[in-house]
């Protein structure tokens, strides 16, 4: 029978035999029938034995990172500022504390009122919110009403600004002191007179903001000065709110047919307040308000400042040429400066007011020589002399506080302060009992009896947790 392979190929050697012996690969033996699994070696990789480059380290983009997206919705325009200056003037958790008298325009000039703590009344506490008196850095959101304390410097600084006013003059003051001694408390106290006297009260809260150049500035025409139209609209705002009633009463007398807008004669000062709200028109409008106000006839006026030591120095904005512009040179500052310096006339009685900051405040030489000179003169002591080795003394300064009255404030006394530690006490803010020991310690750590340092003694803890 014939094979079914040719017989040339028997002749041929086998694929077998050509392969090397170290390359085949014998199978593992396996079982017929195991329940165990085949042990084999994982299979090599074949590129093992090659040379590869392998880059350790951050990989390269060079496209656009893609930016994460936030789910949070961004606050508004001027949310954190209304945050960050928010009043509250009321705690429901604390508590009433009854039997307290009420500020009236009687008691706050008694000399047997000091060291009593005493209530602002309702009507007040609009007002003096309406001027932005109250201050976030203080504590009248731990108890339940705005309560003050009478102390020594209250009664001497209410006496001085009524017997002024009655005698139809201008009383010219700065109040200075220690930090966190109660200066802003203090003036505070002094717009509550003005209130509670019915006398018109324009209060400049924060000094620092018509320097900052963080308001809009525009230059007056036939003027070397600069005026503020968006600031001078909220401060409008802010006086006819708080001096609403008193201004009603009074009608405008002058011809004002300069202005930009129609103001006829028998409108009431309260109208003229609200006559614009362009901010074009804000400066000469007020300039028309501020002229009927000096008028004779007219109630009495109480001009105000807080930090007083930020309109003293070159501002931060710049003039057309690109020149720094000092701080007098704005229209608001130099109407304040002018009544301070003596230059504006008051026929009606006038009280300007400067109150110093020492937690925000400038090292301004200028200002610091010039009060130094004005308690020296209200001490009836020589004059210190300017120092000849220094040449930056601005003279504009000296003439703004010319013949101004100083009222240093300092710590208060025991009596003072324990009053004030029996009011926290009756709120129940202060777990301590009021005796002469615990007073006495507080008053010590205290400075003396520093305000500011009192309530870090005492309420720190409350605080913190609020």
């Amino acid at each position: 029978m014939a094979s079914a392979n040719c017989w040339r190929c028997l002749t041929r050697p086998s694929q077998r035999l050509l392969v090397p012996a170290s390359i085949v690969t014998t199978p593992a033996p396996t079982a017929a029938f195991t329940t165990s699994a085949a042990t084999s070696a994982p299979p090599k990789n074949p590129e093992a034995g090659l040379s590869r480059h392998i880059r350790v380290g951050k990989m390269l983009i060079l496209g656009k990172k893609k930016r994460q997206t936030s789910k949070i919705k961004p606050p508004a325009s001027g949310e954190r500022k209304a945050f960050r200056k928010r009043i509250q003037l009321s705690n429901d958790n604390a508590l009433a504390v009854p039997g307290l008298s009420k500020l009236t325009a009687e008691n706050i000039v008694n000399p047997s009122s000091v060291g009593q703590v005493v209530g602002l009344p309702a009507p007040v506490v609009d007002q003096l919110r309406a001027t932005e008196a109250f201050k976030p850095t203080q504590t009248w959101n731990l108890f339940r009403s705005p309560h003050t304390l009478i102390r020594q410097e209250t009664v001497d600084l209410a006496r001085q600004l009524t017997d002024t006013i009655n005698k139809k003059e201008t009383l010219r003051m700065v109040v200075t002191g220690d930090r966190a001694s109660g200066k802003s408390i203090l003036g505070l106290q002094a717009l509550a007179t003005g209130f509670l006297n019915e006398w018109v009260v324009i209060n400049i809260p924060e000094a620092q903001e018509l320097t900052y150049a963080s308001t809009e500035y525009a230059t007056i025409p036939n003027s070397e000065q600069f005026s503020q139209p968006v600031y001078t609209i909220k401060l409008f705002q802010a006086i006819h709110k708080a001096n609403l009633d008193v201004l009603s009463r009074y009608k405008v007398e002058l011809d004002h047919m300069h202005l930009p807008i129609s103001v006829n004669r028998g409108m009431t000062l309260a109208t003229l307040a609200t006559a614009t709200k362009e901010p074009e028109f804000a400066w000469p409008v007020f300039q028309a308000f501020w002229k009927e106000l000096l008028l004779p006839g007219r109630p009495p006026i109480m001009f105000a400042l807080d930090g007083l030591s930020h309109i003293m120095r070159i501002s931060d904005y710049r003039s057309p040429a690109f020149e720094l512009i000092h701080s007098h040179d704005l229209s608001l500052v130099r109407l304040f400066t002018d009544a301070l310096g003596g230059k504006t006339k008051f026929a009606n009685g006038a009280v300007v007011l400067g109150v110093c900051t020492k937690g925000n405040s400038l090292v301004i030489p200028s200002m610091e020589k010039a009060l130094e000179q004005a308690a020296a003169a209200q001490a009836g002591e020589p004059l210190p002399p300017r120092d000849p080795f220094f040449a930056k003394y601005d003279e504009r300064v000296f003439d703004a506080l010319k013949g101004v009255k100083l009222l240093n404030v300092r710590g208060v006394s025991k009596k003072e302060a324990r009053a004030l530690m029996e009011y926290w006490a009756a709120s129940g803010m202060l777990r301590l009992r009021i005796d002469e020991k615990n007073v006495s310690e507080k008053w010590t750590l205290a400075g003396c009896g520093i305000l500011g340092e009192m309530e870090r003694v005492a309420l720190y803890d409350v605080r913190a947790s609020t």
